[in-house]
């Protein structure tokens, strides 16, 4: 993880300011565990433990998964990170990265099947389970949009790209299974592409609603209320997800140009193993304020 020194990140350093959010991260450099077994081994309540877990989640410092255990679900905590870069800012240096956040409703084109619908922050956006409203003009507000099977597709701009030697295309986003109202044992395989190039397959493990999303409205009940927060990351050396080798896709195979314009499409085939549907979550749903995030890194010159 970069970190770079500046307001945006005095909560990321305020969550390691904790000791008891510092055993956490010792703990789980080991291995992935579970909230029983970081509450007995910490010596505080559960509830403790998932107040600090949320914490260190929201800031990006570890992952959460709902997994089937001996006694129904469990949540499986691993580091996200294995080490934190500090950045500090200098404004006589040259910038070498471009970035764009692309709302979750601005998508160019789309092939959608029921169940389905798109939300704003304030309320839905035509008929729930009625393709046709995905082209209804208002779906450029869209907070939160989800499918059973089909794909969206979203324009990247060509501002981002430069002539300079590419290092890295990194794509942020929150996501996960869509199941009516929700079901947080519900398998779903994602699959990501840029240009037409197929980067690799996420398998979201369900469709999580049975907390409130740390962002989702009030008025939003009884249904999915957040996702898992997802980077995928192309480079000369391939393709990884959040850190860990998704693909042998690299840069060279994508048809990257100055100029031209990025196509990336989120996927659920109909035919999948785990046609398990898709939530897709933008500002004012989930647990993360943010878009579609782009962010596109160049060799220093």
């Amino acid at each position: 993880m970069k970190v770079t020194i500046n307001e945006k990140s005095i909560e990321l350093f305020g969550c390691l300011s904790s000791i008891t959010r510092i055993k956490i991260i010792e703990l789980l450099s080991k291995k992935p565990r579970n909230i029983s077994e970081l509450s007995d081994l910490l010596g505080v309540s559960s509830a403790i433990v998932t107040r600090h877990i949320s914490l260190m989640e929201k800031v990006g410092l570890i992952t959460t998964e709902n997994l089937p255990g001996k006694r129904g679900l469990q949540k499986i905590c691993s580091l996200k990170e294995k080490e934190i870069n500090l950045i500090i800012e200098n404004a006589a240096k040259p910038e070498h990265s471009q970035k764009v956040s692309i709302p979750v409703g601005q998508y160019v084109a789309y092939d959608v099947h029921p169940v389905c619908g798109l939300v704003s922050k304030t309320g839905p956006i035509g008929l729930h389970d009625d393709p046709r409203y995905f082209s209804d003009p208002k779906h450029v507000d869209a907070a939160l949009i989800w499918f059973q099977h089909g794909w969206v597709e979203y324009r990247i701009p060509s501002y981002v790209i430069t002539k300079r030697a590419l290092r890295s295309i990194g794509i942020s986003l929150e996501m996960c299974s869509e199941y009516p109202k929700y079901n947080e044992n519900w398998p779903s395989d994602i699959h990501f592409y840029l240009n037409g190039v197929l980067l690799g397959v996420w398998t979201s493990p369900g469709d999580f609603g049975e907390k409130k999303g740390l962002y989702t409205p009030e008025w939003w009940k009884g249904r999915t209320e957040y996702g898992l927060h997802k980077t995928i990351t192309v480079t000369n050396e391939g393709t990884m997800l959040d850190g860990t080798h998704l693909s042998d896709v690299k840069i060279k195979d994508l048809d990257i140009a100055h100029g031209k314009d990025i196509f990336f499409r989120i996927h659920v085939p109909q035919d999948a193993y785990h046609c398990g549907g898709i939530n897709i979550f933008g500002k004012g749903f989930g647990n993360y304020d943010q878009d579609i995030e782009v962010i596109v890194e160049y060799d220093e010159d």
